[in-house]
C-alpha cells in the first residue's frame, strides 16, 4: 500500500468541488448556449434568467478549470469541448453528465443511510421522471458504445440466431449483436417508457424490422420463451441476491434447451475491494436501491446453478463493468 501524506487527503477532500461546477455547467446546457457565438455573463443570465452574480462566478470557475474561455467580458466554448457536452452535438457524453448530477443528489445521502438504512426506490423506480430517465437512458448508451463491439466479440454469437436483451436500454448492444451476426433476431425487453426511447433510437439503426420491442418490468413478468441467447448487461447489481435468482430463473425458462445466458457486469473479487470501480459502484447501489450491491464470481455462480443453470463460467474479467459471466440451459 502506498503512503498517504496530508496533501492528498486535502486534495481527496475537495475534488467535489471541480465536478460540482461542471455538473452545474451541464444542467444549465451552458456548453450548448455558448457555441453559436461569445457571449458575456449579463446576455447568458438573460438568456437563461438567472442571478448575475451567481452565473458570472460559475462561468469563471469553468474558465479556469479550461471548460470555457474568457475573452475580455465574454465567454464561449472550444470545439474540442462543446462536440463532448453540447445537447445538440453527435456522440456527445452530455447524458452521461447529467445523470451523475442525478447520482450526486443520493449520494449526499450517504452518512445518513450508512447510520440508518430506510427504504429507497428501487433503481429507476417507477417514481423517477422523465427527464431523469433520459437522462439515464442516455447515459448508458455513452457508456456502451464504445464498448459493444469488444463485448460481442467476447461473447462469440455466431451460432445464436435469437436474442433476449434484457433491461436493454436503447438498444445499443443490440444493435451490436445483429450487426455482427446477420440472421440473428432479437427482442429487447424493457420498461414502457424505455421501449418509446429505444423505438426512436433503433429506427435509424436500419434493423428494426429484425427487432420485437417488447414492454414489461422484469420484476413482475414473464419473458417469452424459444431464445438461444440472453444478454443481462448492467441489471443484477441494482438486485438483491433473491430478486436476481428470480430473474435467473425467468430467463431460465425463457431459454431454449442448450441456451447461453451471458451478463455483464461488475465481478468483484472475494475481498470486495478490487477492482476499486466495482467497490465504488457497490457504495453508488448502497444510496440507490434496497438490496443492489456488486458481487463476486461466486455469488453470481450459485445464484445461476439455483436457477438450473450448467458449465457456468467467468468469461471475462474487467474493470469497468466488462466482466462477462456465462452459464448454458442443460
Amino acid at each position: 500500500m502506498e503512503s498517504i501524506d496530508q496533501t492528498y487527503l486535502l486534495n481527496l477532500a475537495r475534488c467535489f468541488m471541480e465536478s460540482r461546477i461542471l455538473l452545474s455547467g451541464a444542467e444549465l446546457d451552458l456548453f450548448t448556449h455558448l457555441i453559436p457565438r461569445p457571449l458575456s455573463a449579463k446576455e447568458l443570465a438573460g438568456k437563461l434568467r438567472v442571478d448575475l452574480r451567481g452565473i458570472t462566478i460559475l462561468l469563471d470557475a469553468l474558465s479556469a478549470m479550461n471548460l470555457l474561455v474568457k475573452e475580455e467580458e465574454t465567454y464561449h466554448c472550444l470545439s474540442s469541448i462543446s462536440n463532448l457536452l453540447s445537447s445538440d452535438a453527435q456522440g456527445s457524453i452530455l447524458p452521461w453528465v447529467l445523470h451523475m448530477a442525478s447520482v450526486w443528489k443520493r449520494w449526499s445521502s450517504l452518512t445518513g443511510i450508512v447510520q440508518e438504512p430506510r427504504s429507497r426506490e428501487r433503481f429507476l423506480g417507477p417514481s423517477q421522471n422523465l427527464k431523469d430517465l433520459k437522462a439515464f437512458i442516455g447515459a448508458m448508451h455513452v457508456i456502451a458504445s464504445p464498448l459493444a463491439s469488444r463485448i460481442v466479440e467476447a461473447v462469440n454469437p455466431c451460432f445464436s440466431r435469437s436474442l433476449l436483451d434484457v433491461g436493454g436500454a436503447m438498444g445499443t448492444y443490440t444493435v451490436a449483436f445483429l450487426q455482427a451476426v446477420p440472421e440473428m433476431k432479437a427482442t429487447l425487453f424493457d420498461r414502457r417508457e424505455v421501449i418509446e426511447i429505444a423505438r426512436q433510437f433503433l429506427s435509424q439503426s436500419g434493423l428494426l424490422h429484425r427487432i420485437t420491442l417488447l414492454p414489461g418490468d422484469f420484476y413482475r413478468d414473464e419473458f417469452p420463451g424459444g431464445y438461444d441467447l440472453a444478454f443481462v448487461s448492467a441489471i443484477i447489481h441494482q438486485n438483491s441476491p433473491e430478486e436476481n435468482l428470480s430473474l435467473f430463473l425467468k430467463i431460465f425458462r425463457s431459454l431454449e434447451a442448450g441456451g447461453r445466458v451471458v451478463i455483464r457486469d461488475h465481478v468483484i473479487e472475494s475481498d470486495r475491494i478490487r477492482p476499486k470501480e466495482g467497490a465504488l459502484f457497490a457504495v453508488n447501489m448502497l444510496v440507490s436501491t434496497a438490496g443492489g450491491n456488486t458481487y463476486t464470481f461466486e455469488e453470481i455462480e450459485t445464484g445461476l446453478a439455483r436457477a438450473g443453470f450448467i458449465r457456468i463460467r467467468l468469461l471475462q474479467v474487467g474493470q469497468q463493468m466488462d466482466a462477462l459471466v456465462e452459464a448454458f440451459k442443460p
